[in-house]
Order: C-alpha cells, then sequence, then structure tokens
C-alpha cells in the first residue's frame, strides 16, 4: 500500500477537494496499485507524521490561505530535502515557491500576499485578473519532467486561483535550480519542477479537474508512481 499526505484543511463541501481524491483513485485504479489517501489540517503537522504513517508521498491542496504558513513550508522543505515526493497545486504550487525562495534562494523573508500583504519580499501576489473558473492554454520546456508526463508541450488546463508568482520574482526564481517548465499564452510562470528530484511539481491550474474514470491526469499518474518508487525504496 501506498500511502499519501494530502496537506490542507479538508472542506467537503470543495469540488477541488473531492477532484483531488477522485483524481488519486483513478491514477490507482489505472496504475493497479492501492493507494490510501489521508488528509493533514496544517496546524497538526510535524515531520513524526511522514515518518510513523510511512507516508511516500505529499501533495499540498488547493484551498489556501491554510492555518498554519509555517507548518506547511515546512512540510514542503521536509519533502524537498528528504526526496520525498511532492506535488503541489493551485496554493500548494505558491507555497512550494515561497520555500524554495526562503530555504534554497536564501530570501528569508520570502512571502505569499494572502498571508502578510505589506511584506516587501511578496513572491506570491494577487493576479491582475483572477483565474477562478477559467481554462487556458499552456505550453512546457520540451526537455522538462512535466512534458514527458504529458507526452506533449501542450496542454489546456483548469483554474482555481486569484494568486500567482509575482512578475518581479520571476528572474530570482530563475536564478537557482528550479525550472520554470510551463507558461500560459501570455508567458505567466504556471508550471515548476526540481531537476534531480524524484518528484518536486507545483502548477498553478488544477491537474485533479481533468481527471477521469480510466483516463487518470497524467501529471497525478506519475507523482503516484514515483510514490511508488519512493515506497518500494525504503521497503
Amino acid at each position: 500500500m501506498i500511502r499519501i499526505a494530502l496537506i490542507g484543511e479538508f472542506d467537503p463541501a470543495s469540488s477541488a477537494h473531492a477532484a483531488t481524491l477522485a483524481a488519486l483513485r483513478h491514477a490507482s485504479e489505472r496504475l493497479k496499485l492501492e493507494v490510501a489517501s489521508a488528509w493533514s489540517a496544517t496546524d497538526e503537522l510535524n515531520s513524526e507524521l511522514f515518518e510513523r504513517d510511512r507516508v511516500a508521498g505529499v501533495w499540498i491542496a488547493p484551498g489556501g490561505p491554510y492555518r498554519d504558513f509555517e507548518r506547511v513550508l515546512a512540510a514542503i522543505r521536509h519533502a524537498r530535502e528528504r526526496q520525498l515526493p511532492c506535488f503541489g497545486t493551485c496554493s500548494g504550487f505558491q507555497h512550494m515557491v515561497i520555500e524554495y525562495a526562503r530555504n534554497v534562494l536564501g530570501v528569508a523573508g520570502a512571502h505569499h500576499a494572502e498571508y502578510a500583504s505589506a511584506s516587501s519580499e511578496l513572491f506570491i501576489t494577487e493576479l491582475a485578473c483572477s483565474l477562478r473558473g477559467r481554462s487556458m492554454a499552456l505550453t512546457f520546456s520540451p526537455e522538462s519532467r512535466v512534458a514527458a508526463a504529458y507526452g506533449s508541450t501542450a496542454a489546456t488546463e483548469q483554474y482555481f486561483c486569484n494568486f500567482g508568482v509575482d512578475p518581479a520574482r520571476v528572474a530570482r526564481l530563475k536564478s537557482g535550480p528550479l525550472q520554470i517548465s510551463g507558461a500560459d499564452a501570455e508567458g505567466e510562470l504556471r508550471v515548476i519542477e526540481l531537476p534531480g528530484h524524484p518528484f518536486f511539481v507545483g502548477t498553478l491550474f488544477l491537474p485533479q479537474a481533468r481527471s477521469l474514470p480510466g483516463r487518470p491526469h497524467p501529471l497525478v499518474s506519475e507523482f503516484v508512481r514515483s510514490a511508488q518508487r519512493a515506497h518500494e525504496a525504503t521497503s
């Protein structure tokens, strides 16, 4: 059995949360793997959770603002440094960006406008035009892991968000090993990945929204495969 930790405050009324659970089910059925997923509220997170439950993958789920911003960043850092597959969608993507800016790029004050709008180091800011409910075309870097998962350098995906990477911070993000692997038609950053990591991928869009029975989303399937490999490596 592969255990996946879903990080966020679960809301049974959230269509994004329902889609997240469904997407994992679609991928597990297609890959013929037994996947057990459990939601972890952010104010209850600690490193022991991953060790005790032998978590093989972490999905930073949509639904910000989270109750405990710092614990979410700590969970992402744990996954990044311990080579644990980590997938972030919508709010999850945003927090992966901040964790990377703080702990890899050394921007200690990197922050999110939803929590600290007066910060001078905002890496995530409110979008000039909300993407909530919109579907948009994307292009992926040809050599990226994301393109390999899709088997294509183009896709159309759905969004659920009002926040994204501040354009003024993109050059700083590009200064380290993080790869900007996907952008929309206007060239705005929408996908990140960390080369050399088993799976450290964040998308501002919601791939789970397009997952169907018998047709799991390719990124969700790749995340589950990565979790399987991580599980086997520690078994």
